[in-house]
């Protein structure tokens, strides 16, 4: 199932997989621990820093 959201959090609790877009375009596809515990682009890091705490 595909679920998008902006709700990282919930993203957070039931995702296997992240696909993070910016402006149309893939920034990162990777497994749900990698993408909340180690992101690798700056645009992920920097949005992630805002929302999550």
């Amino acid at each position: 199932m595909i679920c998008v959201t902006h709700e990282m959090g919930f993203a957070k609790k039931v995702a296997n997989r992240v696909i993070f877009m910016d402006s149309g375009s893939i920034i990162e596809d990777t497994g749900k621990d990698a993408f909340f515990g180690d992101p690798k682009s700056a645009r992920a890091k920097e949005f992630l820093a805002k929302i999550l705490h």
